[in-house]
């Protein structure tokens, strides 16, 4: 409205901010007006400028949303993945596969760099840890010396109903107890698992549609005491509804074990003797390899061997988007150590667990996020001395993240008995000055890529306003963000401008992935790189190559803006995403 006051005044030149221009005279109609109005604010744009436009936010600072995670649903995280090119369902033209996920243009670009950074931090900065990359398909000898072709399997239960599946350990029941005198149980609800409030509020609907059945009015129930349905006895599971078939109980069958390995037939022919099996797990080929790499390494206890690889289960009901999937990618360490009880493996362990917490915390995860979970009892596997897992509380509740297994010697053991080859350890410089000869024990740190790549997003995820402006934006770590940089020439129609920035892009490009962008508004682009979590926006003025006076900086999370000599740049970039 100030703008299109100054533009009924009599005919003179006005300066806005830095911009200059022309004002006309009286004469000129109300309809021209608003046309030249149009054309003078798209000119702010697009003049001769000294220096970019600055964000509004640059006296102020953004105003953070500190409950925009919170507020955030698994749906909106699914959908931003699509539309900014993160992840796409697999095979989507032929409307998907159920359990099988694409990595779109920046989806590849981040699960390379968090490979990449935990490659680096795990294996190329350690002296005592060596990589490995190992076949998909193994000798199918090795699933059965493992234990996972007669074990590796979980529990499924049908729906009689829709025959639909699922893994009988992720159904939760529980029985509707009435707030009456006689705690009455008028039946059970069955719901899946999901995060406190959705499966409270699925039971409630249950609940409230079996007492109308039952005609029960006026009267309340009480809380709901879930047990996984892997504990029900056979007269519950008779009164218990599939979750798909809430009103007719005894709809699920009892469960029943269901083996998770994909199978596939080697060769020519299809017979049993050319059956084997996708990998479920990368672990098995470095306990395979654990001879060949020692020798040829010429490492010595304690040592580490690294994987990073792809790995298939055939996830009885895949969900939670890429949490579960039945294609999937593990970073995985074992590292070997001497045998003992507590007081030798335990160092090692509570190690691991500590490296383990600093790495995610140094590629961006929110600690407020992540928790510990420590396995006891039922929940500890039958090899392993000790097992903790680092978790994350992700939209649609607090999962496993990763693993940090003490697992004894049990696969060694197994492996050397299955194929009759020694897979033993010769300490020449054991601690107490003797020569012995045993079979190694290991700790497992267990990590996978997808279910990282999730955390990190949902990390990511932020809003905050700027001058009054809402702004959604993705606040990866530098090091880890898809595209580093956006190189922006102030205006698209100046050679001078362009030309500059091109060279800059070219010379910034042979290091990293980094983005020219000169379509649009200075402001529009600043946005459009924030959406997609660069970090810094490096702008191309007339100062730039009218002055030597260099680029400017500005930086996504403070929206704050300085000038770098054009020589700096590399060196401004080095320091914020490799730390030297």
């Amino acid at each position: 409205m100030a703008l299109f006051a100054l533009l009924a005044s009599s005919s003179s030149r006005r300066t806005v901010g830095v911009f200059s221009f022309q004002l006309p005279s009286t004469s000129v109609s109300s309809s021209s007006r608003r046309r030249l109005l149009s054309s003078r604010v798209f000119s702010l744009t697009t003049s001769k400028s000294k220096t970019p436009a600055p964000d509004v936010s640059s006296s102020k600072g953004p105003i953070v949303n500190e409950q925009a995670y919170e507020n955030v649903s698994m749906d909106e995280i699914v959908s931003l993945c699509k539309r900014r090119g993160f992840i796409f369902p697999s095979s989507e033209i032929y409307n998907g596969y159920a359990g099988f996920y694409d990595y779109g243009p920046l989806g590849s670009e981040l699960k390379r760099n968090l490979k990449d950074r935990w490659w680096n931090n795990f294996v190329t900065q350690r002296e005592d840890v060596v990589g490995l990359d190992t076949s998909i398909i193994h000798n199918p000898k090795t699933w059965k010396s493992s234990g996972h072709l007669d074990g590796f399997s979980d529990p499924m239960v049908d729906c009689k109903e829709t025959k639909l599946r699922y893994r009988a350990d992720q159904l939760f029941y529980s029985p509707v107890v009435l707030q009456d005198d006689d705690n009455t149980v008028v039946g059970y609800v069955c719901v899946q698992e999901g995060n406190d409030d959705d499966m409270v509020k699925t039971a409630n609907k249950q609940a409230k549609a079996l007492k109308k059945r039952k005609d029960i009015k006026g009267v309340r129930h009480q809380s709901f005491a879930f047990k996984e349905l892997v504990e029900a006895t056979e007269e519950e599971m008779a009164q218990i509804a599939s979750p798909a078939a809430p009103d007719k109980p005894g709809s699920l069958t009892m469960p029943r074990d269901f083996n998770l390995m994909f199978q596939t037939n080697v060769g020519a022919a299809t017979e049993d003797s050319t059956v084997a099996y996708l990998r479920p797990e990368t672990a098995q080929g470095i306990f395979l390899n654990f001879k060949n790499a020692l020798s040829t390494s010429r490492s010595k206890i304690p040592f580490g061997i690294a994987q990073i690889g792809k790995a298939f289960r055939n996830e009885i009901t895949p969900r939670n988007f890429i949490f579960r999937s039945r294609e999937f990618e593990q970073m995985e360490v074992e590292y070997f150590i001497p045998p003992g009880e507590q007081d030798v493996w335990g160092p090692f362990h509570e190690q691991w667990m500590k490296d383990s917490k600093e790495f995610l915390l140094s590629i961006g995860l929110r600690e407020d996020l992540m928790g510990w979970d420590v396995h006891e009892g039922d929940k500890l596997a039958h090899y392993a001395r000790a097992c903790t897992d680092i978790t994350f509380r992700f939209p649609f509740g607090t999962q496993e993240l990763m693993g940090i297994a003490a697992r004894g010697n049990y696969d060694l053991t197994q492996h050397s008995k299955g194929s009759g080859k020694a897979l033993d350890y010769f300490d020449a410089d054991a601690a107490d000055g003797t020569k012995e000869k045993y079979i190694p024990h290991c700790i497992e740190p267990s990590l996978g890529v997808d279910r990282l790549l999730l955390a990190v997003l949902c990390s990511a995820y932020a809003e905050d306003e700027i001058g009054g402006e809402k702004r959604n934006f993705l606040k990866f770590h530098p090091s880890v963000a898809p595209i580093k940089a956006a190189i922006l020439p102030l205006l698209k129609n100046k050679p001078a401008l362009v030309g500059k920035a091109r060279e800059l892009y070219d010379q910034l490009k042979k290091r990293y992935n980094v983005q020219f962008d000169s379509a649009g508004a200075i402001g529009r682009r600043y946005r459009r790189a924030d959406e997609v979590g660069i970090p810094y926006c490096i702008t191309i003025d007339f100062e730039t190559i009218e002055e030597d006076a260099g680029v400017t900086i500005r930086d996504r999370d403070s929206t704050s803006q300085e000038r770098i000599p054009l020589d700096q740049v590399m060196s401004y970039l080095s320091e914020r995403i490799d730390g030297y």
